[in-house]
Parts: C-alpha cells; sequence; structure tokens
C-alpha cells in the first residue's frame, strides 16, 4: 500500500492509520530527514524479525537504530549518559546523526546484541514526528536493502521494488540520499564512524 502523506501538514487521520499498522505489526517504509527507511514497533518482535528478513540479517547482530520523537525516551533505552553527552546529544537533536550509545536491560530481548549498544536517532521530520508522537515508544529503522541509489529517493519507485515485502509505503516526497553521521558515544572519547549528512559541532 502507498500512502501520501503531506511532509509539511501531515493530516492526522492518516497518521493514525500507519500508527495503526504499526501496532498491528506491520513494517513501513517511511520519510526521515535523510534517507527513506524500513521501520517498525520495538514492541512487535515479528515485524522486528521481518525487517531482518528483508535485510538477509541476524537480528542479535543486525545494526538497527531506535528512532526516538525526542530525548525523554533517553533514560528508558540507555544507560551511563553523563552531562556532557547529554548536552551534546541535545545540541544536535533532533537531526540527521545516529549515535551509539550503551542499552539498558528494557532494550527488547530480540534487540539485546552482545555488544548491548543502540543506535539513537531523532529525525528532523513531521512525519516521522506526528507517528512518534502518537505511537508513543520509538521505532526500529534500518536502511533499504542493497545499495543506495537514486532510485531510493522516489517513493513510487520505492512501492514499486519493496510495496510486496512491506506492509505500507509512505510517500513523504523525495527523499534524500545521503544517510546519517553516526557517531559512537561509548567513550567520552567520541568518534564518528560513518560521515554523513551530519556535521559534528564538539
Amino acid at each position: 500500500m502507498l500512502l501520501k502523506i503531506h511532509p509539511q501538514n501531515p493530516p492526522s487521520r492518516l497518521i493514525a492509520q500507519v500508527v495503526e499498522c504499526l501496532k498491528a505489526g506491520g513494517v513501513i517504509i517511511y520519510p526521515t530527514d535523510t534517507i527513506y527507511g524500513l521501520g517498525c514497533d520495538i514492541y512487535q518482535t515479528k515485524a522486528v524479525e521481518k525487517i531482518c528478513q528483508i535485510k538477509q540479517l541476524n537480528p542479535l547482530k543486525a545494526q538497527l537504530s531506535f528512532i526516538c520523537k525526542d530525548l525523554s525516551h533517553l533514560s528508558d533505552f540507555t544507560k551511563g549518559i553523563d552531562t556532557p553527552l547529554y548536552r551534546m546529544l541535545k545540541q544536535h537533536l533532533p537531526g540527521p546523526f545516529t549515535f551509539i550509545l550503551p542499552a539498558s536491560k528494557q532494550v527488547p530481548k530480540i534487540l539485546q546484541s552482545k555488544k548491548s549498544t543502540i543506535g539513537l536517532r531523532i529525525p528532523d521530520n513531521l512525519i516521522c514526528q506526528h507517528i512518534l508522537e502518537i505511537l508513543d515508544h520509538p521505532l526500529i529503522s534500518a536502511s533499504l536493502p542493497g545499495d543506495m541509489v537514486e532510485e531510493y529517493t522516489d517513493p513510487e519507485i520505492i512501492h514499486e521494488k519493496f510495496g510486496d515485502k512491506v506492509d505500507m509505503v509512505i510517500d513523504g516526497g523525495i527523499g534524500g540520499m545521503i544517510p546519517s553521521t553516526i557517531v559512537d558515544c561509548l567513550t567520552d572519547d567520541w568518534q564518528i564512524i560513518r560521515q554523513g549528512l551530519g556535521k559534528l559541532d564538539i
């Protein structure tokens, strides 16, 4: 199903439709402030498994990110966040970053890898933010399978390619081609491990 949602003024009835799909265990493809991504409700185990199947990944080895509406979920799913790190996160989020942080025990079991880390994203995208506001907990997010190509910016082409593998493709306009910047925050010496769209100001 291809669902067109206005990127600047997302209608609440369409957002409710997306949230209903997620709560029922659906997998969606949706816009962020960088590239289109695969997403599902973090508490829907079957949906997480389905994303891993689409990506051909082992769930315990998969590098899946948590998409949050703001930093209020930070203490639920991470631990050991000191004041300088919190300030840095607050300075850069919402924005095109994925921050690698220590995971807490509240992370769903299927996502508790041996490394005990999570990637945290708070995209600066209205459709995304409205979905998270209604869902009221994070989404799991992963990039689309295969190499990032120009076609992945067009939701109609994405729907043609992946529509049979997911429950819903959200058309929120043309997406970007540059992924988020990944920052490892597991030590006090923060490291950029993939330079993407975000410019780290530290």
